[in-house]
Order: structure tokens, then sequence, then C-alpha cells
């Protein structure tokens, strides 16, 4: 069946669910009447060497190869029919077919293990707060890690589940290394790749082959790929695009590169594609392409019509996630970090709210690029309709919103629409702690069925994070935290060390901070990383503003985005890494919070200069919420039930009112003067049986007012009024 384009995203992304881009552009293809399929080849390929017959070609390689072994690597070898024995049922296990066979992994009888076993004896610890089921996810997934170690001592350096020869193109300035290792013979696991590729080319005989490359662990085998298609199918266009290409190559000079590729697109790819193939079918000039490379001549030309215009977010159609082997998919558990476990484990539907960053300020972030500097949201409405259109084409109800930062008032938009349909549906995004998440949102959104939202408090420093142009305080994230803690919903946070200026002080400071953040319960998960500047960000672009200076310019005439850079206050950040993940990593099990800081480190650390009850006391500030006549409320609960009772005290006797809520999980009693609460439980009940069951301050004064009553804020701001967004009255 020949098609107009073959959609590959290359090894290897994520085991767990598919990387979205190929289905982002078919279900824009589709809208503009060109045929296409879209193969994962990592996942595929992962199945192929993950297999009985995958193994024995890794052993009997092996067997062949005079690489001498590692006592792991005989290890591995002694155990190689157990291991031919299990693959299949672990794989078919992962994958979420056969699930009984978590008890026999889980009892640690049944399957080989090796060198990544050691560290089940530092995480015994973490095994208290999960079930047979995840336990043997974990091992299962420890069982795989030993075998890829295997591959990539003994027959494929290059090999990762996540990333392929990754080494060999991070920060590669020339394509000299890449260009050389593209000259050596295929890898076992390049030639499972190629394999898999003959089939699918000779059955699309596709026009044009465009290979999506997110991150440089992709990069090497799309370009195996592509040197495979040229050999073989000469008359094939080739055209590559993707995160790496729009962060990597904007200034690409190189003409080898394009020995193995006809064009490299810039952005969002879906007009860059339409216009090429526009110009195979004959019906555009080569002059008339958008954002893209190619080579004249011997030389790389970037042409960009500017009279083409990029389509709209509500134009580009619905992710298609058809031609996908949605069921070959495992999940996986690598580390024990909540917010990777989501990563990880699970398959998840990936859409966008917004397409672009509302913010658009952090001076470490790629904000001059268009994939962050232009903003255009979607409508909850249409959001929606594709959410419903997926789950029924997926199966799937679950979602992952990719946004750069998800815009607080689309998130409440969306989740009253997620409401409106009565729409069964897990979700989580990325966010900026900001102050629009009030306790109320955040419950709205709880509601809703979100589950877990990840932000960057990145140098946990009120100095670096005004210096950053992140908008936000560390008391302003505790308390948003907070909001997001009492809701139910997870928080991650991404932390960074290293930043411009920031001295050993300041980093001490900021473990502080998110130490007791840990402690006090309003933050599950976070994750260090160390500072990197970037070629495309007001850092990159200026760095004497903040007080750093580039230690060469890339002049390469390849990949052009992490620079190298010397820090004028001298602090060695490098270092720091090890102790802030190994702490990082207790305290997200909620162990040794009460530790010096400075045991977490083997070398000499500042004392912290942080109040040891900071933000314990960010957390107690109390912030007055009067009642506003503009202000909207949604009634989410049940009906209440009224009831009354006489009390008597001292000889004094008198009627008060009970009303009584049911949610999902208690039953609760709010006792109040008769009046006031057959009042309450009135407006409440009649709340229930509108068709929108919203109303406004106004309206609530109103009916107060009309009931006898001229104390409203005084009632509205004491308990149990105070808590009436835990039975359904939720101010949106």
């Amino acid at each position: 069946m020949p098609v107009d384009i073959y959609l590959i995203t290359p090894p290897f992304t994520q085991l767990n669910t598919p990387y979205p881009a190929t289905a982002y552009l078919k279900g824009f293809l589709h809208t503009r009447g060109f045929s296409s399929f879209q193969s994962d080849l990592g996942i595929e390929v992962t199945n192929m060497i993950f297999s009985e017959t995958g193994l024995t070609e890794v052993f009997n390689r092996m067997d062949k190869s005079d690489h001498p072994l590692s006592p792991n690597s005989e290890r591995i070898q002694a155990f190689r029919e157990d291991y031919l024995r299990t693959i299949s049922g672990v794989i078919h296990f992962l994958q979420g077919k056969n699930p009984t066979l978590a008890h026999r992994i889980a009892a640690r009888n049944f399957l080989p293990e090796a060198s990544r076993f050691e560290q089940l004896k530092d995480l015994d610890w973490a095994f208290g707060s999960m079930g047979v089921q995840d336990q043997a996810k974990h091992i299962a997934t420890l069982y795989l890690e030993d075998l890829a170690d295997l591959i990539k001592e003994t027959i494929d350096p290059h090999f990762g589940f996540s990333r392929y020869a990754e080494k060999l193109v991070r920060s590669a300035s020339t394509f000299d290394g890449i260009y050389e290792a593209l000259g050596l013979a295929c890898s076992y696991t390049e030639e499972v790749l190629l394999d898999l590729l003959k089939g699918k080319m000779d059955e699309l005989k596709p026009a044009l082959v465009a290979l999506s490359v997110p991150f440089p662990g992709n990069l090497f085998a799309a370009l195996r790929c592509a040197q495979w298609i040229k050999k073989n199918h000469p008359s094939t266009r080739i055209a590559l695009g993707g995160g790496y290409a729009n962060t990597e190559l904007r200034s690409i000079s190189d003409p080898r590169v394009f020995e193995f590729i006809d064009f490299i697109t810039l952005d969002d790819g879906e007009a860059p594609l339409e216009c090429i193939l526009e110009f195979i079918k004959g019906k555009r000039t080569i002059k008339a392409l958008k954002r893209t490379f190619m080579l004249q001549d011997g030389s790389v030309v970037y042409t960009n019509d500017q009279s083409i215009k990029d389509y709209a977010q509500r134009d580009t159609g619905t992710p298609d996630y058809s031609d996908l082997l949605l069921d070959r998919y495992i999940s996986a558990i690598e580390i024990l970090n909540p917010m990777h476990r989501l990563w990880s484990d699970g398959r998840w539907n990936k859409l966008t709210m917004a397409h672009g960053c509302y913010w658009g300020k952090c001076t470490f972030c790629d904000i001059s690029l268009d994939y962050i500097g232009r903003y255009e949201p979607l409508t909850a409405a249409l959001l929606c309709d594709r959410m419903e259109q997926m789950m029924k084409a997926t199966g799937e109800n679950g979602f992952h919103f990719v946004d750069e930062a998800a815009p607080p008032s689309l998130m409440k938009a969306l989740a009253l629409e997620i409401i409106r349909r009565h729409l069964v549906v897990s979700w989580w995004t990325n966010i900026r702690f900001e102050k629009s998440f009030t306790r109320d949102l955040c419950w709205l959104l709880k509601t809703s069925g979100c589950i877990g939202v990840s932000g960057g408090l990145e140098v946990a420093s009120d100095r670096l994070l005004a210096l950053i142009q992140k908008g936000i305080t560390v008391s302003q994230v505790a308390k948003v935290n907070s909001h997001f803690r009492e809701a139910g919903i997870m928080v991650h946070a991404y932390l960074m060390y290293g930043f411009p200026s920031q001295t050993a002080q300041e980093t001490i400071d900021s473990l502080e901070m998110v130490r007791q953040m840990f402690a006090t319960g309003i933050l599950q998960s976070a994750y260090w990383h160390l500072f990197t500047m970037t070629a495309h960000s007001p850092v990159g672009m200026d760095p004497g503003k903040f007080q750093v200076s580039r230690r060469t310019e890339v002049i390469g005439g390849f990949a052009n985005n992490d620079l190298e850079h010397d820090d004028a206050t001298g602090t060695e950040h490098e270092k720091f890494g090890f102790g802030l993940k190994k702490s990082l990593l207790n305290f997200m099990h909620g162990h040794l919070l009460d530790q010096p800081l400075h045991k977490w480190f083997d070398f000499p650390v500042p004392k912290t200069s942080v109040d040891p009850d900071h933000i314990a006391k960010c957390l107690d500030e109390v912030t007055i919420d009067t009642l506003k006549p503009e202000d909207r409320f949604i009634w989410l609960g049940k009906k209440p039930q009224l009831s009354f009772r006489m009390r008597s005290k001292k000889g004094l006797h008198w009627e008060e009112a009970v009303i009584g809520f049911r949610t999902l999980t208690v039953e609760l009693e709010w006792k109040l003067d008769k009046e006031k609460g057959s009042w309450l439980a009135g407006f409440l009940t009649e709340l229930s049986g509108r068709k929108e069951p919203v109303t406004t301050g106004r309206e609530i004064q109103e009916s107060y007012q009309a009931a006898g009553f001229d104390d409203l804020e005084l009632f509205w701001d004491n308990k149990p009024m105070n808590g009436i967004h835990q039975v359904g009255l939720i101010r949106i």
C-alpha cells in the first residue's frame, strides 16, 4: 500500500508509551488529504531483541566475540538458559498480559539476578509501600537492565533502553565522529532495526520518509535508517526534524549530513512537511519551502518562504495513534521516584493544551525559539473533543499534557469541561508554581482527574529565582504546593544547581528549602540537574549579564546548543551532584529528614543559613480570602441532608441544625445555628437541582440577606464554612 509519507520515531525514546510527534503529524496530514503510516521502531526493536530468538542471537554473538567478559557478564552467561526460559514471560508481564506472574517474580526465586540487583540491598526500605505488582515490575526492570548491560559490554557499546549512541551525539559540534561511525559495520541492534525498516519500506514505498528526532539518543539510529534508505530506495526523499534539530541544528553548515538526508526542518513540522510533499509532487518550487535546510550546489542553504503561515493549533487535527503497536509497550519501574514512575509506567495519550509558554521569561530557557516563544492556547471544548476521539481510538483514558507550562486558566476551563461531559480520565501536566493555583482550583483539578503536576522550583533561592525571572518565590511555591497536597495531587519539582553566580552557600540553602518541603509533606517527588547554558537562552545570548563567560565559540558546522562556560564565583558546582541526589532519594521516602546536611557530602560545605522552620512559617501565614460579589462557585457535591436536634447546657435548651454531607471517602456532619443551617442546606439543595450548578458571590449574598441575615462575612470566614470546598462548593 504505497503512501505519501512514512513517519518514523527511531530508537530509542520510551518503553511505556509512544513519543507523540508522529501521532501529531499523522493527525494533521490526514486533515490535508495525505496518506501516511507511522512506526515507533524503538519499541519494535526492543521487542525483537528481548525475545527468546533475539537473546539467543545476543548470546551467540557474545560467544563469537573475543571481548573479555567482566565478572557480571560471566554470571549472566552462566544463567543463559534461565534468561532464555524467562524472557518472554517477563516481557508479557511488563506489557500487562500476564499479571499473575508478579507473584513468582516478587518472590526473588524465579528470575536470574546480576549486578543491577545489588541496589535492592539499599532500597529494601522502599518496598514497604509497594504492592506485589509494583515490586515485580521493579525486579523485572532490573532483570532487563542486567541484559542491557550485557549487550552494551559485549556486542553493542551504544545500546540503552531510552537512548542509542547518545554519547557519540551529545554536544557534537562537528559531524566527524558521527560520520566516521556511520562508515563502520552495523551493530546487532542496528541490524535488527534495518531488518524491520526493510519490511516497512518494501510494503509502503513512500515518497517521503520523515524521521522524528526528539533527543540526541535518537539521531544516530535515524541517520543509520537514512543511510540504508539512500542505498536501497534512492528515489525516496528523506526529511529530519524534531526537538534535536530545533535546538541543535539551527546553524548547520556541514554538507556531509546531506549525504544521508535531503531536508532538515525546524520548529513545528506541519507546514514544512506539507511544503516538502507538495514539492515532491511537483506542486511547489524548491524556493517555496518553509524553515528547511537542504543541499544546493554543494552548500547547505536555508529556505523559509515568509508567505507560508503556520497552522493554528485548532487546525492541526487530533493526534492519531493508529499504526502504532500500542499493546507492545512495556511498563517499567526504573527508579523509585513517584513522578518518574508516571513517565515510565503505563500508556499515556499525549496532548498539548497550548503551544509555547504563556510566561516565556525564564533566563535559562530557550525562549527565543518558536516552540517556547509562540504562545497559542487551545479551547477546553476542543481539547475535550480530542480527548474523546483519542480514548475511542486507543482504549486508554490517561492523558499526559506535554506543555512547557500549562496555563492555569485553561486548566480550570478544561477541568470544568471534563466534569460537564462526565469524562472518566486521569491526567497530569507541567505547570508554573504561581499563585493562581488556589486551594479551590486544586480541588477542582483533582475532581476532574488530575493526579499530578510537575514544575520548576529550580534553585529554591529568592535571589536566584529573581535572576532567572521565574516570577515566583519560595514562599509562594510552598503555599501552592500545600494546596495541591490538600487536594491529593502529587507534586514533582524540577531542581537546578550551578546557575550563574550561585554560591556554595546558596546551594546548601536550596537543599535545606527542599528538605523542609519534604518534611512538611508539600513535595512528593523531585529531581536535581546541573545547569547547562544553551545558545538560545538569555544566559547563552548575553553571558556577561549573568557574570559568566563562554569558554569557546562553537565552530564545528554541526550541533550548536550546549555551551561550556566559566562562572565568576569559582564554585565547583559539579561536585555537589552526588550529595544532592542521594539526599533527595532519601527525602522522597521520608528517610533521614533530620540528618545534618553536611553529612550528604564528602567535602566541607557551609552550614545552612535558612531558618529551620522557614517553610512551616510560610504555610502558617494567614491569608484573608473574603467572599466577593463577582466570585463564581460550582457545586459538585451530593444533595445535603438536613436534620435538627435539641441541645442543652446549664439549663438552657435550643435546637440546632445538622447538615450531613456524603463524599466518596467520608461522611461529615456540620452543626450550625438552626436558621443559618437551614438556609445553607436549602441553598445547596437548590444548587443540586440546577442543570448548571453554578452560583456567584452576589447570589449567595442576596440569598443570605433574603433569609434575614446580615453577617455573611463573619459566617463565611469561620468554621465549618472554611472547609466547604471539601464537600463540593468550589470557587472557580
